[in-house]
């Protein structure tokens, strides 16, 4: 059949192939009422041609097609009911159609034949569309006064003015919205409710209406939700906090803030909590204490945050230590210590212990011996003397004292000890080495003989 969108094929008498090829650059034209529609159509063929014919269908669903115009070579011969809405300028085979209204909607049906050894027919279809462009869409949200969390519900509804065959498209902050547990849409999507609502919920909420021809999206709206108060925290502009506790010097005035994430913002009040007694000291959310007016070291406070619309209440406690002036810089210094300071402390303290006690070990043992062999009395030095040292040579292993004993007519010397008078050397003091007193002592009994 002649109305197919295929491209067609006819044999010549020779048995050789010639084709006609009709092209359309898209088989969907979307087109807006009131302006003028063009519906471009190409067409090529490989064969001489005395005639060339090229005919315009229309047709809806379930219809007849109509004919709209048509040309043999450059005449046209059009429907003289449609010759002041469709042109043509042959050999060019596009159509246009001007103005567009929404009773041009349907079907195009372009056949273009070739005249020349023999008849080449092929044809191509348009669906066309009409649509009004879409008027810049308006949200609501309800309750207008705003939901509680957990509590209340929103309900927001994108309206348009004008436009045709919408679509409906719902983002928080620039992105699209799915269904999920608490989001859901109207069965044409211009409504989502929230439910319950959240904190979560809050942002920036746009609708985007689009059709075939335009699009466009609201402004910004951002639905109330009144929520909290969480993440509740004490800090001040002075002193040291570790953890719950504050370390402040005597004589400083400490500026506490607390905070907490509500809406509408909470009411704040202090409590000073003394043995089994509490009483509110101040409301608001910053309290001074002046350290130097406190009466005890340790002071304990309590803030409380209460949202007024949520009904909900939160607080914390903390503790305040008064101490002398110093001891905060001392703490805070110690604090900024760095890890590599302090292994390298520690490293130092083990390398000087260890060298601390090498000599100790080293040099213990001597001056014990020493002491021992100081504690001799002289004869058994000269005993010594009456031994070669030879005799027994097993018995020569052990630990000898070198000690020199001078002369009568020598200087004295310094003595490390007073030995008790003996033969020849009564009175005198005693140093040296063993060496000196193998060439002293046989020299001093030599003249006692004489």
């Amino acid at each position: 059949m002649w109305l197919r969108t295929l491209t067609v094929f006819f044999p010549f008498v020779a048995g050789s192939c010639l084709g006609l090829k009709v092209t359309v650059p898209s088989h969907t034209v979307h087109g807006i009422r009131g302006q003028a529609l063009y519906l471009p159509v190409h067409y090529g063929f490989h064969t001489p041609a005395s005639d060339i014919q090229i005919i315009w269908l229309f047709e809806r669903s379930h219809t007849t097609p109509k004919y709209l115009l048509g040309s043999v070579n450059k005449s046209v011969v059009p429907d003289l009911e449609y010759q002041h809405k469709f042109t043509m300028m042959p050999p060019n085979a596009s159509l246009l159609i001007n103005p567009l209204q929404f009773t041009d909607e349907g079907n195009y049906i372009v056949k273009v034949n070739i005249q020349g050894n023999g008849t080449l027919s092929a044809s191509q279809k348009i669906q066309v569309t009409v649509d009004d462009p879409v008027m810049k869409p308006m949200v609501q949200f309800h309750p207008a006064s705003g939901a509680v969390e957990y509590v209340g519900n929103i309900t927001l509804t994108c309206r348009v003015e004008g436009g045709t065959r919408l679509v409906y498209q719902w983002r928080k902050n620039g992105k699209p919205i799915n269904i999920n547990s608490s989001h859901s849409f109207s069965p044409q999507n211009h409504t989502l409710r929230i439910v319950p609502a959240t904190k979560e919920d809050i942002g920036n909420y746009t609708c985007l209406v689009s059709n075939p021809v335009s699009e466009m999206e609201s402004d910004i709206i951002i639905p109330t939700i009144y929520y909290g108060p969480y993440g509740l925290q004490v800090n001040s502009d002075k002193g040291l906090k570790v953890g719950e506790v504050f370390t402040v010097d005597l004589g400083e005035a400490v500026l506490f803030d607390c905070s907490a994430d509500s809406y509408p913002p909470n009411t704040y009040s202090w409590i000073r909590r003394s043995a089994n007694t509490t009483r509110v000291i101040k409301h608001g959310p910053r309290l001074e204490v002046a350290s130097d007016k406190v009466a005890q070291k340790t002071a304990d406070y309590v803030c409380c945050a209460y949202n007024n619309i949520t009904g909900r209440r939160d607080e914390t406690h903390f503790t305040v230590i008064i101490t002398s002036v110093g001891l905060e810089k001392l703490a805070q210094r110690g604090k900024s210590l760095s890890p590599l300071a302090s292994i390298t402390g520690i490293s130092l303290f083990f390398i000087i212990s260890m060298c601390l006690l090498f000599l100790w070990k080293k040099f213990q043992p001597y001056k014990a011996i020493r002491q021992k062999l100081e504690g001799r009395p002289e004869s058994e030095y000269r005993k010594a003397q009456s031994f070669s040292g030879h005799e027994d040579a097993l018995g020569d292993f052990g630990i000898y004292e070198f000690v020199a004993f001078p002369d009568a007519s020598a200087v004295p010397r310094m003595s490390s000890r007073s030995a008790p008078a003996s033969d020849g050397v009564t009175g005198q003091d005693f140093q040296g080495t063993i060496y000196e007193v193998i060439q002293h002592i046989p020299a001093q009994q030599q003249d006692d003989t004489e």
